[in-house]
This record gives structure tokens, C-alpha cells and sequence, in this order.
């Protein structure tokens, strides 16, 4: 019987991380991936999103739940392309998922200047696993509660970016805002934090912003 160890996964999967990244460096494409519980606003950020960055930018992505490819069709309208992986059961995307459409199945996306991925519907899991990403952002919602930071500090750790979802519903949810940019801070004193709603269209524009400076400079990357 041959033991496969947790730690010797992950660092295959670092391994194959680092290919995708280099892959993507020399295309000078940004790759985002995004990270959020089940309801925290992950499609619909992306439809609002993809209304805009795609009026400028060549973009993709790359959907991915455990059965069905319902979020994939809510996309579709709004972006270049839209490729759906579904993992029929497993709680998160590993690198060598996103490097086989790289290299084989869909080599197209190194046409793209920027490749979205909307990973599986956790706080856990997906925090674990590097895909080669240029950003990692990681979903908040204010229906979950304050606890989620402290509860799961290392999707906040790793992340560039928290996206604080759904602010419209704030005087109706017992959701401190200071508590969480407190918090946040915390965990990561590096992280940009974008309070919004794509409902009132509050602070979206912060946030694509953002977005655009990261895809500008990844076309202008020189390398190391």
C-alpha cells in the first residue's frame, strides 16, 4: 500500500501553481481567483463585473461547482468565454485542473488579458490549494456573520483583495462593518478591502478600478 501524504498534494499542486504562473507571466494574462462561501454573491460579482472589464479587455471564465453548470449560463451573455469544470463532489480546484485547459484542452484562454475563477463554494478548501493565480480575492458577506475572518483566517490571509458583500442589506443583518476591516487588518495588514453592493452599485467602481490596475500592469509585466 503506497500513503499519499496531505502535505506531499500540496506541494505537487505548488509545483504545478508555479507552471501555470509562469504560463500566464510570459502571455501577460491576470488570473483572479475567487474564493467565497455558498451565497456570498460570487456570480453575480462576476455578471456585474464582466458588464464592465469586458467593454475594454478580452475576458474569460472559468466556472467551476460540484454538479451543475447553472452559473456558467449566467455568464455566458457577459464575457468572451466560459469554461465549466465540474468536480462531482471534490470541495475545491487543484493547479493541474486550471493547467490541462492551459495546455490542452482550451489553449485559447492565452488569448484572454484576464482569466476569472470561481471556485467551489467554500472558505476552506480552496484557501489551501495556489492555482497560479496573479490575485486571490475571498468573498464576505454580510448576511454570514462577523465570525468568518476569525473562524477562517487563512482564505483572508492569502487573499489581495476581500470583497465585503450585499452592504444593502446592512440594516437588516447584525453585521459590524468596523469589526470587519478591524478584523481583516488583522489577519492581513496588506489586504485591500472593497465594502459593496451590486445592487445599489456602491463601491463597484472602487472595485473594478482596482482590477483594471492589476490587469494594466500584468500587460506592461517585464519579468524577473
Amino acid at each position: 500500500m503506497r500513503v499519499y501524504l496531505a502535505k506531499n498534494l500540496r506541494e505537487a499542486n505548488q509545483s504545478n501553481a508555479l507552471d501555470n504562473r509562469k504560463i500566464l507571466d510570459e502571455k501577460r494574462i491576470l488570473l483572479v481567483n475567487i474564493i467565497g462561501s455558498p451565497g456570498s454573491g460570487k456570480t453575480t460579482l462576476l455578471e456585474h463585473t464582466l458588464k464592465i472589464i469586458s467593454k475594454g479587455y478580452r475576458a474569460a471564465v472559468i466556472e467551476a461547482d460540484l454538479y451543475t453548470s447553472e452559473d456558467s449560463g449566467r455568464l455566458e451573455p457577459w464575457c468572451e468565454t466560459v469554461l465549466q469544470i465540474n468536480t462531482e463532489g471534490g470541495c475545491h480546484l487543484e493547479a493541474r485542473y486550471i493547467g490541462h485547459l492551459l495546455t490542452a484542452e482550451a489553449p485559447y484562454l492565452l488569448d484572454m488579458d484576464i482569466i476569472f475563477i470561481e471556485n467551489i463554494g467554500n472558505l476552506i478548501c480552496p484557501a489551501e490549494f495556489d492555482l497560479g493565480e496573479d490575485l486571490r480575492v475571498t468573498l464576505l458577506t454580510v448576511t454570514e456573520g462577523n465570525d468568518k475572518p476569525r473562524k477562517y483566517p487563512l482564505a483572508y490571509q492569502d487573499s489581495q483583495a476581500t470583497l465585503i458583500t450585499k452592504t444593502d442589506l446592512l440594516p437588516y443583518c447584525s453585521f459590524d462593518l468596523n469589526e470587519a476591516l478591524n478584523d481583516l487588518k488583522m489577519i492581513n495588514t496588506a489586504i485591500k478591502v472593497f465594502p459593496l453592493s451590486v445592487q445599489t452599485g456602491n463601491g463597484i467602481g472602487d472595485w473594478i478600478q482596482w482590477l483594471k490596475a492589476h490587469v494594466e500592469a500584468k500587460k506592461n509585466y517585464a519579468g524577473n
